[in-house]
């Protein structure tokens, strides 16, 4: 049976037991395991703080990018191999798997280009400077540096490539050194591309470390130049929020939680229109891309009380076409949910919306996925469901489903109507607005634009280019208020507010932009 390691203090470290088992979701088949026992995690930050800091302060911004550029070339060269592993640990389609490591490759590409534009220097300027006096010498300024510590990374199941890569090219690029953990049920993608990026994109030594398995007691060696950036349950985030080093040391927490997504079709929207088709398609990929395991996907869709019977129709036949099964079967579209908890979820998720909703397609039977043994694996079709009556406190408003689902709730045609519901979620990661009326897209924005991170905009024009609404972008944040866990993650330079730290310089202007290097 593989062991799979951690990479700590420059080194490989393999244990010597066997510790928790990773499951092909398709067949059950334990495919490895690991544990991080006799890893002291203490020496392990400060191996990273001491080696790998002064390493990336040392250099420059376009230096960094240069770093980040070998690390997206490293995981590209090795691109087939890592669908590979995704499909087999995380139940992943190709296409799926291609969206996880494509997106990890393409964030370290992007914020590479983003360092170039950075330039030879090592501090952020932050905003103008500012005349402080009568006179034209007494300055102020606003910069950001890097923050002497270390970033602990801990990421969730659903996107192991992506997620690593994601924070890591916001952390290194502002100069921080990282320390990476992935969700053990899906690591060994994480594992393959970590030994990937050790072997081949030429890393100084403390810059990377990797944690396969249990946390441990790290989070106790944290301090108050130290970062933690989260992406997980909303209940495992108050968890760590309460712990010592966030509120009595004061280092950083960054969170990214749960998300009730919304799209919203307007009511001038035309049954046969372009941009009721790209509803239509933007709905059907957001239900089963990861087969519904990400946390921009669609979960509440928002249809005028006369559309409804005619999006349910047009869903029920995309819906309908999906093929469930073992990822590497032949005419798979589909495949199961990543863990035996994940798919229990799923099925009492359901069980919880039917107390307001009633389900129109679909069902949470067990079901044999093509290709995959009888009896076995963690398999789910796709789940709608219909609400005709909704209520701010309704389980639709309160419970995400993380898998196939999706309920279709009626509302009264006004934006005033469809931006309370919205509101209701108590805070997302993204909100999809279709419509060519423009008095509703502007009442739309002002009314979620609070509850949300981010907003698209559906319409006629649009649709022939329109960008996959769950698509997190380098240059857009990513990111939520309330239950979406209120933290910042990418949105180009923003994504490296967190590992920095802002202060304020006051003196001669002379001296201030010799050192920011702006006039």
């Amino acid at each position: 049976m593989t062991r799979l390691s951690s990479f700590v203090r420059g080194e490989w470290h393999t244990p010597s037991e066997g510790g928790s088992a990773l499951v092909n979701p398709s067949t059950e088949e334990t495919l490895a395991t690991t544990s991080t026992k006799g890893i002291d995690f203490g020496a392990a930050l400060s191996f990273a703080r001491d080696k790998g800091g002064p390493a990336l302060r040392a250099m420059t911004f376009a230096q960094r990018g240069e770093l980040l550029r070998r690390m997206s070339r490293a995981i590209h060269d090795k691109r087939d191999e890592l669908l590979g592993v995704g499909m087999a640990n995380g139940g992943n389609t190709r296409s799926d798997a291609k969206f996880d490591v494509d997106g990890a490759s393409g964030t370290l590409a992007a914020y590479a280009d983003l360092a170039a534009t950075l330039g030879d220097a090592q501090i952020l300027v932050d905003g103008d400077a500012l005349q402080l006096g009568r006179g034209a010498r007494l300055f102020g300024q606003h910069v950001r540096t890097s923050r002497h510590g270390v970033a602990v990374h801990v990421n969730a199941f659903n996107f192991p490539a992506w997620g690593l890569a994601e924070k890591a090219a916001c952390a290194i690029l502002a100069g921080m050194p990282i320390v990476s953990k992935p969700a053990t049920s899906t690591a060994l993608l994480a594992h393959r591309l970590s030994e990937v990026l050790v072997a081949s994109a030429d890393i100084p030594a403390g810059v990377f470390s990797f944690v396969c398995g249990s946390a441990g007691d790290m989070l106790d060696h944290l301090g108050p130049s130290d970062v933690l950036a989260f992406t997980g349950s909303s209940d495992t985030a108050a968890t760590l929020r309460a712990h010592k080093a966030f509120v009595e040391r004061a280092a950083r927490i960054n969170v990214e939680a749960d998300s009730l997504n919304s799209a919203v079709l307007g009511p001038d929207v035309d049954e046969g229109g372009e941009a009721m088709n790209l509803f239509i398609g933007d709905v059907a990929r957001e239900m089963t891309q990861k087969t519904g395991q990400k946390c921009t996907a669609f979960r509440r869709l928002y249809v005028p009380k006369d559309k409804v019977d005619v999006v349910i129709e047009r869903l029920g036949e995309r819906l309908g076409a999906v093929k469930v099964g073992d990822p590497t079967a032949d005419g798979v579209t589909m495949g199961p949910v990543s863990t035996a908890q994940q798919l229990a979820d799923v099925r009492a998720g359901v069980k919880k919306l039917e107390a307001c909703a009633k389900i129109v397609f679909g069902s949470v039977a067990p079901l044999d996925g093509i290709g995959a043994p009888a009896g076995k694996g963690y398999f789910v079709g796709p789940v709608l469901l219909r609400c005709d009556a909704p209520a701010p406190g309704d389980a639709v408003h309160s419970h995400e489903v993380f898998g196939p689902v999706a309920t279709v709730i009626a509302y009264d045609g006004t934006a005033a109507h469809a931006s309370a519901l919205v509101a209701a979620g108590g805070g997302g990661l993204v909100a999809s607005v279709y419509s060519d009326d423009r008095a509703f897209t502007r009442d739309m924005i002002l009314g979620v634009a609070p509850y949300t991170g981010r907003v698209t905009l559906g319409s006629e024009k649009i649709a022939g280019q329109a960008l996959p609404p769950g698509m997190a972008l380098p240059y857009l944040l990513h990111g939520g208020p309330g239950r979406a866990g209120g933290g910042e993650e990418l949105g180009g330079v923003r994504g490296m507010y967190l590992y920095m730290q802002r202060t304020a310089l006051q003196g001669d202007r002379a001296v201030l932009e010799a050192l920011t290097g702006k006039k």
